[in-house]
């Protein structure tokens, strides 16, 4: 049975950015569920776009992003509608639209050959025996064991990792419903959409390379249902559907208590959204990513006594961060209080027509 200092489940931005950190450095091990070639296998839901967050990420690493994972177009503000008010409101944001699955296997592409990467391959299951952790897991069509001193969560909203560190803990989640559409509209946008009779999260549509993305996070009970309400209701907003080309669903977390933000203990952790690490406001995740994995990284290579208290420390910046982005939620899925911050004008850019 092979011995690693790291297994990383999970490549995601989290995972793919820790195993490129430490390669060199220690002897790693990563599953991911994704091909590396082509649309096969696993992709993620997500409308893609690069938050200002994510970006200063990058130029902190000094990297640049490739003009093949750039979608077409670039916009630069949100169209935001509240449905039951009939308000529209038009604010800057500085997004950069890209193709989500080609970043993703991009950030796995940038990780040296050194570390032990296994594509399309599934973690079965995990315990911690004797200063060890034992990992089961299936690929190259067989079931393969393997020991670490240190796991790492970074497979996401319904981690492994996370259940098994903490079985009774738990967090708000939602279901995320998108559907793709040929782009029909004259000008493309972005939109971030509020109906609370509908969800108490919120719904969004971007157009994407000729395409055009409506979804939105629902509860998990009925999603579906109120995903077809919402779709229904837009047409009043001049949204023009077609039919569906494909739908992709995927389950994302909601913090709202600081208790939600689980860093891990006995020489396993976890990052990116699988710790929690999502921002209420915008469900944005990749900024979170990036900088948990940095952070993560950087405990490691110093070899403390303590790593998890280490890193429990590290992250407290950032979950205060978070719990920021928890009251602007509370403040943002509030009628009341969105329709007044809507009727004000403030922030609000006038069209020109």
């Amino acid at each position: 049975m092979e011995h690693f200092d790291v297994a990383i489940i999970g490549l995601g931005p989290a995972g793919a950015t820790l195993a490129r950190r430490l390669s060199g450095k220690m002897r790693i091990i990563a599953l991911d569920k994704k091909h590396q070639d082509g649309n096969e296998g696993f992709t993620k839901p997500c409308g893609g776009l690069l938050a200002p967050d994510a970006q200063r990420s990058f130029i902190r690493d000094g990297m640049t992003l490739p003009i093949d994972i750039i979608a077409n177009p670039q916009i630069f503000s949100v169209k935001t509608i509240e449905t039951n008010a009939n308000l529209q409101r038009n604010y800057q944001r500085s997004y950069v639209n890209i193709n989500r699955h080609a970043f993703d296997l991009w950030m796995k592409s940038l990780i040296p050959d050194d570390v032990q990467v296994y594509h399309d391959s599934r973690c079965r299951k995990i315990w911690r025996d004797e200063e060890k952790w034992y990992v089961i897991f299936h690929a190259n069509g067989e079931e393969q064991q393997i020991t670490a001193r240190y796991l790492v969560g970074a497979d996401g909203a319904n981690s492994l990792v996370r259940r098994y560190l903490y079985p009774q803990h738990r967090i708000r989640k939602y279901v995320a419903i998108q559907q793709w559409f040929t782009e029909k509209h004259a000008s493309p946008f972005y939109s971030c959409i509020f109906d609370n009779k509908v969800t108490d999260c919120y719904s969004w549509s971007i157009s994407k390379d000729g395409y055009f993305i409506f979804g939105g996070a629902y509860p998990m009970k009925d999603g579906q249902a109120r995903f077809e309400a919402l779709k229904a209701k837009m047409t009043t907003f001049d949204f023009q559907f077609g039919e569906p080309l494909k739908s992709e669903k995927c389950t994302v977390l909601f913090p709202s208590r600081w208790k939600d933000f689980v860093c891990g203990h006995g020489n396993a952790f976890l990052i990116g959204e699988a710790a929690g690490f999502i921002s209420a406001s915008s469900l944005e995740g990749i900024s979170y990513a990036l900088d948990s994995a940095d952070l993560l990284s950087h405990v490691l290579l110093q070899s403390t006594s303590a790593p998890n208290a280490h890193y429990q420390r590290a992250t407290r910046h950032l979950r205060r961060k978070l719990y920021g982005k928890i009251l602007k939620s509370r403040l943002l899925t509030t009628p009341l209080l969105r329709v007044g911050l809507m009727k004000s004008g403030v922030f609000h850019i006038h069209e020109a027509r």
